[in-house]
């Protein structure tokens, strides 16, 4: 009897496996997220919409600069102030740097005019509203993301913007399709570096660098934001979906693989994130789930 259910299993999950290596299984849980969490992500664009008027009203002016590094914040008032500056101290001083609260509340910051900080009128949950938020608040040609219990090395924005803005993009390990930046040329539009993952002690995991190939990126989650620095434009922006920590993929999967498909994307293999694998937070499940 238990040797029937065995293959009856096998047979009944042949069409899902089937799917999965046509499609990857990261495409088809997001499709599936998609479907199931699209009403709370229309709710969640009118209160995002609603905040960045209202939070437009509070800053004296936009902030604008060659790149704007938002960090999104929750109840971490120490990690964020190490997270801000180290921000603060890149070797890039063309830079503001957007704080925006998940309607906790912030804390005592540092005293420096590149430094904008606000908070929504209620906490959302949802990573990528408050990046949306912040996106939104800031004027600069480039974007860059850093999470509030992470921190960059000082050299961060300079390597990545040392290729965006270069003529000819750089040749370390690009898109698998080879397309195009978006004004036509070899420019990249977004590059990513390695991340240096270190647990809660302070030891180092390892260095997580993999060159960008999207059809990898359906089947395995190597991406993150916190790595990410790209040009802005139309496709910047993160999903509205609620994603608990049981919902895979993460909005940092979802946007670089996203503007991957308009936009080229290259990664540049030097670890310039110290990345916490932080068990309290809701960081990213790096691997396939069974």
């Amino acid at each position: 009897m238990s040797g029937v259910g065995v293959v009856t299993r096998r047979v009944a999950r042949a069409p899902w496996t089937l799917l999965k290596s046509v499609f990857g299984w990261l495409v088809l849980f997001e499709a599936r997220n998609k479907v199931l969490l699209a009403p709370g992500a229309v709710r969640l664009r009118r209160f995002e919409d609603a905040e960045t008027r209202r939070l437009a009203g509070v800053l004296p002016s936009p902030p604008s600069a060659l790149v704007a590094t938002v960090i999104a914040t929750h109840r971490r008032p120490e990690a964020l102030c190490a997270a801000v500056r180290s921000a603060l101290d890149q070797t890039v001083r063309g830079q503001v740097v957007i704080v925006v609260d998940d309607g906790a509340g912030l804390p005592e910051l540092p005293d420096d005019p590149r430094l904008f900080a606000v908070s929504l009128a209620h906490n959302t949950g949802v990573a990528g509203v408050v990046r949306n938020v912040g996106i939104r608040l800031t004027r600069s040609r480039y974007v860059a993301f850093l999470d509030d219990d992470n921190l960059w090395e000082p050299d961060h924005l300079e390597r990545a913007l040392a290729v965006l803005e270069a003529s000819e993009g750089a040749d370390e390990s690009g898109s698998s399709d080879g397309s195009g930046g978006s004004d036509g040329s070899d420019r990249p539009d977004g590059v990513y570096t390695a991340l240096r993952r270190v647990l809660p002690d302070g030891s180092e995991q390892d260095v997580l660098s993999v060159p960008y190939d999207r059809r990898r990126a359906a089947r395995e989650a190597f991406l993150d934001t916190n790595a990410f620095v790209a040009r802005r434009n139309r496709s910047l922006y993160f999903s509205r979906l609620r994603r608990t920590p049981e919902v895979l993929p993460r909005e940092d999967w979802e946007l670089i693989r996203r503007y991957g498909r308009r936009h080229r994307v290259l990664h540049l293999p030097y670890p310039t994130v110290r990345y916490l694998m932080n068990p309290a937070s809701f960081y990213t499940q790096w691997r396939q789930p069974s």
